[in-house]
């Protein structure tokens, strides 16, 4: 007798197996797991079964259900009971859409400030921001476990982008150089290498512009001067022949042919460094004033410094000088935040050669005004150094702070033999996920149990997650990116649209964010990373054992991540309370300290601030900055002195200064709550984030959260 299966509103319908087994095997992927077809025929067998057992030839759907649940039970539990959980998905869909509707109505009626180069005043953003909550809701509920779940909401891990990163991949090292040689195609259109200083400067805005939105961190363009400058030759020598074109009558006599040449060489190089000055100016128009499509102003960053051709040379001044002269009004000129600049500072070439030299003191004035550049040692101690005094290859940062692990060309992982050298150009990250050790500190000691073995814990669940997010992210097309993995942006982007992106993702690094290593220490023996540190050297030493011992076994770059917590910072304080209440030194303030900075409210000077967080280094080796105060009324002689030093430590250094504008008068200076010209509290003021700069106040009003915000108040030694 034909059985009949009776659905919503009464509906009739032929009994499928089929169906079954479609939505058992969705239950079954939500675990990476898979039914084998003898257990298809198994489960399909004991539904017949039971149903026989019920004596009834219609049965409701309802009943159904119920009878595939207990039939799974019998042949995996685990995917009974993601079945069971995919039953309810309807009520947890209303629920999410529930969860969504609230933040959206937030969103659109209070300026949030969770991210400082979102603008959520703007229309596009906050069309952004409703979508990053609804892709956040499907990520927990489609790519999380219970436990994972779990572990996100009491706050032991923070999982960074959950809205994107299932969607694409974060930081990057962007190959510009090999996307402008020989044409590429954006857009459906054919570009053309630009023949000009000029065009090259719009063409890789358009890029920039491009790239960026199609991914949810740092941009990267490393070394620009060297890849500008062949640009730069161009129209140097456009500019020359156009001068001696115009004279060309009166060469015939030898004496005067020389004197115009050389006027010509002047001409030609002040028509090209005048074409630089309003092409970098044009790029810095453009990234702070135009938002990408994701609805955020692109993280951008340059680096340069090495260049040792005169019109290489030049192109760094010009980038310096023109960020440190700002944007805006005569008279109401700030300096903008993007890109964000690093100098790449080689002792043997920035100490000794006459015109390197030049290029250095420019950075230097520049960094005094404005606190960019930071500064990348390539010649001191540590892993950035060695690496470049080794092989001559320099390993940009990403973003604000990230470094990629070493990918050899022929051996990958680790180098195939003594000849082989590292790729880092058009490499990127995978994302990132922070651990919260005062909490897990504290839950060890609440359960009376090891503090490593809980530890451990939450950093399988942490490869686990950057395992399978590997996983999915391989099976996305080169179509979702074309300029990086179609025209060359990444390394072996040179993928046809629709082939997966699988190959470029074993070079690709997935970080472990570190927080809060103080306030670990304080918890440990009532110390701060001033006083003591020695528990949490031993805790990153045992972090970065347990990840040598991941990459070996799974082949997946991890890597040790400083995370700058902007957001983060105030979020993990209030998951600490919740769970373990108010600590002093711990969670007393609305706060936590960033990666293996020492606490903001400490009374040390800049030395002692750089040898203390020395001994933390070269166990960050997948993200780190180090930076401090200085409270030196752009004293430029006094700031080159801790700059240089740091380049001997082997630093990545930023400069704070905290920078005040008064949006009435135009009047600057450092720490200014109100101008002392004209008595405006309308002022725009610039501080130090973390690892980049922000707008802490824009015509008076703060752009930061109130955590962040608390903490840059009580900084003393930051």
């Amino acid at each position: 007798m034909e059985l009949i299966v009776i659905g919503k509103n009464n509906q009739h319908k032929k009994f499928n197996k089929n169906k079954i087994l479609s939505a058992v095997q969705k239950s079954a992927e939500r675990l990476n797991k898979s039914l084998s077809k003898e257990q298809e025929d198994r489960l399909i067998y004991l539904v017949l079964r039971n149903i026989e057992n019920l004596q009834i030839t219609e049965i409701p759907v309802s009943t159904m259900h119920k009878i595939v649940e207990v039939s799974l039970d019998d042949i995996d539990k685990d995917i009974a009971t993601s079945y069971r959980n995919y039953r309810n998905y309807k009520q947890d869909f209303v629920k999410m859409l529930d969860n969504v509707y609230k933040q959206s109505v937030q969103i659109n009626y209070v300026r949030l400030k969770e991210n400082a180069n979102m603008d959520s005043a703007l229309v596009s953003t906050k069309k952004t921001l409703v979508g990053n909550a609804l892709g956040k809701e499907f990520y927990i509920k489609e790519f999380l476990n219970e436990s994972e779940i779990e572990a996100c909401e009491d706050g032991y891990i923070y999982i960074h982008d959950m809205s994107s990163r299932l969607d694409t991949m974060n930081c990057c090292l962007f190959d510009m150089d090999t996307v402008l040689s020989g044409g590429f195609e954006m857009g459906n259109r054919w570009y053309n290498e630009p023949k000009t200083l000029d065009v090259a400067f719009d063409v890789i805005g358009d890029i920039i512009s491009s790239t960026a939105a199609q991914q949810y961190g740092g941009f990267t363009v490393p070394e620009v001067d060297k890849i500008l400058e062949k640009y730069a030759q161009k129209s140097f020598n456009k500019y020359l022949e156009e001068y001696l074109s115009i004279v060309q009558s009166l060469l015939k006599d030898t004496e005067k042919k020389q004197q115009f040449l050389a006027k010509g060489l002047q001409y030609a190089y002040k028509k090209t460094q005048e074409e630089c000055r309003q092409g970098y100016q044009g790029i810095e128009y453009k990234l702070n004033s135009v938002s990408s499509s994701r609805g955020d102003y692109p993280f951008v960053t340059f680096t340069f410094g090495l260049s040792k051709s005169l019109l290489g040379q030049m192109i760094s001044k010009t980038i310096l000088n023109v960020h440190r002269i700002g944007q805006g009004k005569d008279g109401y000129k700030t300096p903008v935040l993007f890109p964000k600049l690093v100098f790449l500072y080689d002792k043997n070439l920035h100490g000794k050669d006459k015109e390197l030299y030049e290029v250095y003191k420019t950075a230097l004035l520049c960094s005094s005004k404005t606190m960019y550049p930071d500064w990348l040692s390539l010649t001191g101690e540590g892993y950035v150094s060695d690496i470049y005094k080794k092989y001559r290859k320099v390993i940009s940062p990403m973003g604000c702070r990230a470094f990629l692990s070493p990918w050899y060309e022929r051996g990958g992982m680790y180098p195939a033999d003594e000849k082989d050298t590292p790729i880092y150009v058009g490499r990127f990250n995978c994302g990132a996920i922070s651990l919260h050790l005062p909490m897990i500190f504290e839950k060890s000691l609440k359960e009376n149990k090891d503090f490593y073995e809980i530890l451990d814990y939450y950093l399988e669940m942490i490869r686990d997650i950057h395992k399978r997010t590997k996983e999915h992210l391989a099976r996305k097309k080169a179509s979702i990116n074309p300029l990086a993995f179609c025209q060359g942006g990444f390394y072996g982007g040179t993928l046809d649209l629709n082939d997966n992106i699988a190959p470029l993702l074993e070079s690709s690094t997935f970080s472990f964010g570190i927080t809060a290593l103080n306030e670990l220490q304080e918890l440990y023996n009532n110390k701060s990373l001033v006083e003591d540190g020695k528990f949490a050297v031993e805790v990153m030493e045992h972090i970065n054992n347990k990840l040598n011992q991941y990459k070996k076994e799974d082949h997946i770059l991890y890597a040790v991540y400083g995370t700058p917590a902007e957001n983060l910072c105030g979020v993990q304080i209030k998951q600490f309370r919740n769970k373990y209440g108010i600590i002093k030194k711990v969670s007393d303030r609305d706060y936590v300290s960033n990666s293996f900075h020492c606490h903001v409210t400490e009374e040390i000077s800049p030395i002692q601030k750089q040898n203390l967080e020395k001994r933390f280094w070269d166990l960050f080796n997948g993200g780190k900055i180090q930076y401090v105060r200085y409270p030196l009324n752009y004293n430029i002689k006094a700031m080159e002195t801790l700059i240089l030093r740091a380049m001997d430590l082997g630093f990545y250094e930023g400069v704070n200064l905290a920078l005040s504008f008064c949006d009435d008068c135009g009047y600057e200076q450092l720490e200014m709550e109100v101008c002392p010209k004209c008595g405006s509290k309308n002022l725009t003021k610039i501080d130090r984030m973390n690892g980049y700069l922000a707008y802490s106040r824009v015509k008076g009003e703060s752009r930061l959260n109130d955590a962040k915000m608390s903490e840059i108040k009580e900084r003393k030694s930051m």
